[in-house]
């Protein structure tokens, strides 16, 4: 159980890393068209890591429409919708934003797979979203502003929420690099259409530097990461894995101050405390109940 937590928590990480970058190429490619793209090479890696695995099977008729869904939903609309957010939006802000999947997570794990929302999981979500408020206000409860890219990315969450659901439902009966292949090519063939429907102008950048910022984040972030978070998801709750989420505002936080020159605010270091703070607390019941101390 501790190894599975530590790598989901890599996986966070690596995520985490995607707000800046996502920022980065959205100035030089248009967001459905970067959607596409990276999804095309995410496939191309995912085929060459399946080539000889014995594993990766055919979907049964009942497995098909959920897979398509998790494609539709948690491959392609979660995608564009955090590129087409991260137009406007701060990436730090866009992280917070996205530290609320445990809530929604949480309840849909209650609701479909039967999962207890423990009191400890309901205070350090609390906890984490007071960290959220505060760094969004930025101390001042008069504040609030919402981004019209930030509405973007509420999309995201949601959409991100039902990923860790269906992925949970899927892996009690198929290998996660089955389930991470056909959902991408899923992805990938509703992209096609619309990179050219919804994309105006349509941005493409002529500069190599820019091609291997996408093509290294698309295999490492949605890619390597993602067979990770798929192999080692079925070994905890969907609604406790989803919390660690919350560790990628401060991620995002570092990486915007190092590729950015993006200053960190106090508000926001007490409120990523305040986050880290509801993580630690929400895992910790998790590693006591399997005998960790």
């Amino acid at each position: 159980m501790l190894k599975a937590y530590t790598l989901l928590t890599i996986c966070v990480v690596i995520w985490g890393s995607n707000f800046v970058f996502g920022k980065i190429l959205v100035q030089d490619f248009s967001p459905t068209m970067l959607t596409m793209l990276r999804l095309l090479f995410i496939v191309i890696l995912l085929i060459g890591l399946s080539a000889n695995k014995k594993h990766v099977r055919t979907l049964n008729k009942t497995d098909i429409p959920v897979v398509i869904l998790l494609g539709v939903i948690g491959v392609f609309i979660n995608q564009w919708s955090f590129f087409v957010g991260l137009q406007t939006a701060d990436p730090t802000t866009s992280a917070l934003i996205l530290a609320t999947t445990p809530i929604l997570t949480g309840v849909l794990a209650a609701i479909f797979l039967k999962e207890k929302l423990t009191l400890r999981m309901l205070i350090g979500s609390i906890v984490a979203i007071l960290g959220i408020y505060f760094v969004v206000t930025k101390g001042n409860s008069t504040s609030l502003h919402v981004d019209k890219g930030l509405l973007w990315i509420v999309i995201t969450m949601v959409t991100f929420a039902i990923m860790i659901i269906l992925t949970r439902l899927l892996s009690q009966r198929i290998e996660p690099l089955t389930i991470t292949l056909y959902s991408n090519i899923v992805g990938l063939v509703v992209s096609i259409p619309f990179a050219f429907l919804l994309d105006h102008p349509l941005r493409i950048s002529s500069n190599l530097s820019h091609w291997a910022l996408l093509i290294g984040t698309a295999v490492v972030v949605h890619g390597v990461a993602a067979l990770i978070w798929n192999n080692n998801i079925r070994h905890v709750d969907a609604s406790k894995a989803s919390i660690l989420s919350n560790l990628e505002p401060f991620v995002a936080m570092i990486m915007g101050l190092v590729l950015l020159s993006k200053p960190i605010t106090g508000s926001e270091i007490l409120g990523s405390l305040f986050i880290v703070g509801g993580v630690v607390l929400s895992t910790y019941q998790r590693k006591r109940q399997y005998g960790y101390k």
